[in-house]
């Protein structure tokens, strides 16, 4: 009963429906309309399906229990959101446009299924899984070098190049085309073994190729955040400051971007930071023009420096053709002490987001 009423007070109503999908990376990679995402990506998905609420605006937000949603937005943020609906309400909401964390097939299918027609047709999915494709990082990192930058990345088609590159540079980190973080990323120190050597070809059998990268000696990792307009232009969210563990994303600094950027500038200077900002909006805006519109975020890495300088920086790792944790960081900012961090602790097999203050350690 709870839920028809629900649907007869929003139907009314055309609006925004956001959708939380972790597991859209993994979806990308597979290219399936029929996709069963791996239990952890399930799990997160079910546990934190809130998070759209802090920026929703009024929206709708998709959630697989309501009750549990409500009751982990309330523990976040001390306020209720009356907005949050299951698939199975969808059909009997006037949804005009769809925001998820990111496009791929298997969601499009999951929505025309459930009766929400709002959805990129399958060409529009190809061209934001064709951008998704680590060569863009390739490119893109190229085109952001300059003094006190470094990073080198190659798009690579067989085993053969593979052995190439590593015979001249030594230590590279090899990364399937499309994967999520911490998976897809193998490291190589010196040789290729049996066992590497089958999951390069496997990989480059199933995705094209496969990215190869320079090996840097990292001290931090953070990121840029942007938004695409669709018609060739980027907008610069703001800086994040994130945790990772065995590669695994676990946390986020929420701050304003005046501290951020204060605290890497002990690395970096902001007038290079500034540089590169404004590179990436003039390189990738021309890209996405007429193909993608919505978020995406840039990872850089601050690297140990040599005899001339301390640090520099690599001013391309990945792009997240995707809403990020970043982006997640930047809206809870609006609303959480500066200093907080904001941190995904797992236990119980139970994903939480909690924020913590002070922060000591970012």
């Amino acid at each position: 009963m709870k839920k028809e009423i629900i649907c007869l007070i929003l139907r009314a109503e055309k609006m925004k429906l956001h959708i939380f999908n972790p597991e859209h990376d993994i979806a990308l990679a597979a290219n399936l309309s029929n996709f069963t995402a791996p239990h952890a990506g399930r799990r997160l998905r079910h546990d934190l399906g809130y998070l759209p609420a802090i920026w929703a605006e009024g929206g709708y937000v998709l959630v697989e229990d309501i009750d549990d949603a409500q009751r982990g937005y309330s523990r976040l943020m001390h306020k209720t959101f009356d907005r949050f609906v299951d698939k199975h309400m969808l059909a009997h909401l006037d949804i005009d446009s769809v925001e998820p964390w990111g496009w791929d097939l298997a969601l499009r299918s999951f929505l025309l299924r459930y009766g929400v027609d709002a959805v990129p047709s399958e060409k529009e999915i190809s061209e934001i899984r064709d951008l998704s494709h680590r060569k863009h990082a390739v490119r893109l990192l190229g085109e952001l070098q300059g003094e006190g930058t470094v990073g080198r990345s190659w798009c690579l088609d067989s085993l053969y190049d593979v052995m190439g590159v590593l015979f001249e540079h030594r230590h590279l980190v090899l990364k399937a085309p499309w994967s999520s973080s911490g998976r897809g990323i193998r490291f190589v120190d010196n040789e290729i073994d049996q066992h590497l050597s089958s999951w390069v070809n496997k990989t480059i059998e199933r995705q094209g190729n496969i990215i190869a990268e320079k090996y840097n000696n990292k001290i931090k990792d953070f990121g840029m955040e942007f938004e695409s307009d669709g018609e060739g232009g980027i907008r610069y969210l703001g800086l994040s400051l994130f945790h990772t563990q065995k590669g695994a994303y676990t946390g986020n600094i929420l701050a304003t971007e005046e501290e951020k950027t204060e605290m890497i500038s002990h690395y970096i200077s902001s007038e290079r930071l500034d540089s590169v900002k404004e590179k990436i909006c003039i390189c990738l805006g021309p890209l996405y023009k007429g193909r993608y519109k919505g978020p995406f975020g840039v990872d850089l890495m601050i690297v140990r420096g040599n005899e001339d300088v301390n640090f520099l920086l690599n001013p391309c790792v990945e792009i997240n053709l995707r809403r990020t944790m970043g982006h997640v960081a930047i809206e809870l900012s609006k609303h959480c002490h500066s200093g907080s961090v904001m941190n995904i602790l797992y236990s119980e097999n139970v994903y939480r987001m909690k924020v913590d203050f002070p922060s000591n350690s970012l």
